[in-house]
């Protein structure tokens, strides 16, 4: 009796100690609990299982350790964190689901038959991100450097292609030193499911790259065709030749950093969207982005619950300058219209003549375009026509209301802006609000000239409600050009050409740089004080919820790519 008695209590104790090792595991795919000890039966048979368990044990620890504590080791002195940890620090504790935990990689040439990694160097997955189901994947730069090969890729194109079918948004944690070469064509097949599921996926699911560490060759178009892309700054980079090859074929010697760092492509080359410090800082910024957007293109953007309280903003009638050349902050103005601290700028660095962003509007999710008096007068240019061109695609696609600021004097002239194709880059932010659906606010502030005026999201491509300020000035061009032009013969005739040319100046201001030739036409709908513009618009959009639209039928439109 007292042998049976310890064998059981032995039974027990190497049994609840494997399953409570099994507990502790955060990335285990069940959570195992013994209450109370079972009788001898049941740890009898317990134990002729114990062993398999303790293989699934023994696998699921090694898939944690991807390539081994050595690797991430030397990952952390990087100032970069593991694959692993990363997915932890962007989904709510415990959510984690992960699927292909035990892939390893088919190749069978250049030694590779001897060195194999559970997982084969991503991490993939769903979980939750603020109570909303998220797909995830995240390469592991310790295994084969996050080098992507066949089952690699298959990892990654599953769980595009279940974010599809679920309606969820994928967010990609890239960190890998593009194709397994080893693997040859099929790595680069590898690349093109993704390219390919990356296409269907868009407009469906929004879809977000963080780079975390190297991004190059063909690797970096799987990121050009989601929606946002963030870099973190010093540890990251993305390009498509290298600098060693760029030094071979034209002979300039640059870094890394210089040629693909997060610096650079924040504000000079436009690909990244949002640049971060740190990776746990890119990471809240991910969270960020989400909390503006709906699951997919059939759902709405989550309402955050408001109160209605006095909304006059007193500080907005002062915010003009008298002088109609003078320049201001035009992200002064959206502070004073849009909820408290709820704007979030995209592309902040890049063409910074027009500014872009998500905020909240009495506690609706929109999208704001304006554009910037404090950098080049607020004109469009190419750089600012494509930013603000993607943005209202973006917004479109996920049925967030657009907010458009205008004071724009018009488009950028010069040799420059006209060789690079001003024409066709300008016509992308025309086509981009004109094919829109989603509900169309124009607020004009000040100066609305010539084409500019019309591309801007006017009344006559489809806005909903145009606005304006009293002080706005809703013509063709400048007044000084105008009187110029029209009253050049006169002006050249008068003895004091000077008096007579501000006299025409201000015969054209008074008849047409107002905004009430524009209101008598129903161009605008309502001249306002600024003070009352944040009511006015929550009205406007509240008004404009259930707006229905819908395109002509067609396969789909020819944007002037």
């Amino acid at each position: 009796m007292v042998e049976n008695q310890t064998a059981r209590n032995v039974l027990w104790i190497k049994i609840n100690r494997f399953f409570n090792r099994m507990k502790g595991n955060v990335f285990a795919p069940q959570k195992f609990k013994l209450l109370s000890p079972l009788p001898i039966k049941t740890l009898i048979a317990l134990k002729k299982h114990l062993e398999k368990f303790e293989i699934l044990e023994k696998k699921n620890a090694e898939a944690l350790l991807g390539g081994g504590q050595q690797r991430i080791d030397a990952q952390h002195k990087k100032g970069k964190l593991t694959a692993r940890e990363r997915i932890e620090l962007l989904l709510d504790k415990g959510s984690f689901q992960e699927t292909g935990k035990f892939v390893m990689h088919r190749c069978k040439d250049f030694g590779l038959e001897k060195e194999y990694y559970l997982g084969d160097g991503v991490v993939t997955g769903y979980g939750k991100v603020n109570g909303r189901l998220v797909y995830v994947f995240s390469q592991d730069f310790t295994v084969f450097g996050g080098a992507l090969s066949e089952t690699h890729a298959e990892k990654i194109v599953k769980i595009m292609e279940l974010a599809m079918k679920n309606g969820a948004p994928v967010i990609g944690l890239n960190d890998s030193g593009g194709a397994r070469i080893q693997e040859g064509v099929v790595s680069l097949a590898g690349y093109a499911d993704i390219f390919y599921r990356n296409t269907l996926a868009s407009g469906v699911v929004p879809q977000i790259s963080a780079i975390m560490g190297p991004c190059a060759g063909g690797a970096v178009y799987s990121p050009a065709i989601t929606d946002f892309i963030l870099m973190v700054e010093n540890t990251s980079y993305m390009f498509v030749t290298g600098p060693k090859v760029v030094e071979t074929v034209t002979n300039e010697v640059v870094s890394s950093e210089e040629l693909g760092g997060a610096s650079t492509h924040s504000s000079k080359s436009g690909v990244a969207h949002l640049t971060a410090a740190n990776e746990i800082v890119c990471i809240q910024q991910i969270k960020q982005l989400l909390s503006y957007m709906p699951q997919n293109c059939e759902d709405e953007p989550q309402r955050l619950d408001y109160s209605a309280k006095d909304e006059e903003r007193l500080a907005l009638n002062d915010i003009i300058p008298e002088n109609p050349n003078q320049p201001y902050d035009m992200k002064e103005v959206i502070h004073h219209l849009v909820d408290e601290n709820s704007f979030f700028e995209i592309h902040g660095q890049y063409a910074e003549n027009i500014v872009v962003g998500f905020a909240r509007l009495a506690g609706r999710s929109i999208g704001i375009i304006g554009n910037q008096p404090l950098v080049l007068a607020g004109v469009l240019d190419i750089n600012a026509s494509k930013k603000a061109a993607r943005f209202v695609r973006f917004c479109d696609c996920f049925n967030i209301p657009l907010l458009v600021l205008e004071d724009v004097p018009g488009f950028l002239p010069g040799t420059d802006q006209e060789w690079n194709a001003i024409i066709t880059n300008g016509a992308k932010l025309l086509y981009a609000f004109s094919e829109a659906t989603v509900p169309r606010v124009t607020l004009i502030t000040r100066k609305a000239y010539g084409g500019a005026y019309d591309v801007m999201n006017s009344k006559h491509i489809g806005a909903d409600m145009n606005f304006a300020w009293p002080m706005a000035e809703i013509a063709v061009m400048g007044a000084k050009g105008a009187a110029e032009i029209i009253f050049k013969k006169e002006i050249s005739q008068s003895e004091d050409q000077e008096k007579t040319l501000q006299e025409k100046i201000d015969e054209y201001n008074k008849k047409f740089a107002t905004p009430y030739r524009a209101a008598h036409r129903g161009y605008v709908d309502e001249v306002i004080l600024p003070s009352e513009s944040r009511g006015k618009l929550m009205a406007a959009f509240e008004m404009l919820e259930n707006k229905s639209a819908s395109l002509p039928r067609k396969k789909h439109g020819n944007i002037p790519l």
